[in-house]
């Protein structure tokens, strides 16, 4: 996504200026053909090791696996029975969060929308 289409809120959300280089991942969780969900995840590079960048470009090794060794926590910001922000339609449940290096520096902005067969995976 190229830099100026990173919004205000993203970029508030993450402490960063509009120079900051802010790259966004979005992903779908599916079980099988059935997308259980669907994120976008605004991450700051600079705050990651070059193999972390890399694996991220490269490969589609969910992000917190990738950061994992940094040690981030997750802040929720928001929770929203149904759909928020642009989340598809058959949205049941909205997540924001932040994830946080030690020392409270913002890691990423997470957007995470759950769709109703999030409701019913794994159910006979």
């Amino acid at each position: 996504m190229p830099q100026a289409t990173v919004s205000k809120r993203v970029r508030k959300a993450l402490g960063v200026s509009a120079k900051e280089p802010v790259q966004v991942r979005q992903v779908e969780l599916s079980c099988g053909d059935t997308v259980l969900s669907v994120a976008w995840n605004w991450y700051l590079p600079a705050r990651l090791t070059p193999a972390m960048n890399t694996a991220l470009r490269t490969s589609d090794t969910p992000f917190g696996k990738v950061v994992m060794p940094l040690g981030f926590r997750r802040e929720a910001l928001m929770q929203v029975a149904g759909r928020a922000e642009a989340c598809p339609s058959g949205t049941v449940l909205t997540h924001r969060a932040r994830l946080m290096l030690p020392g409270s520096r913002a890691l990423a902005y997470v957007i995470e929308c759950y769709t109703a067969a999030t409701l019913t995976a794994g159910r006979p």
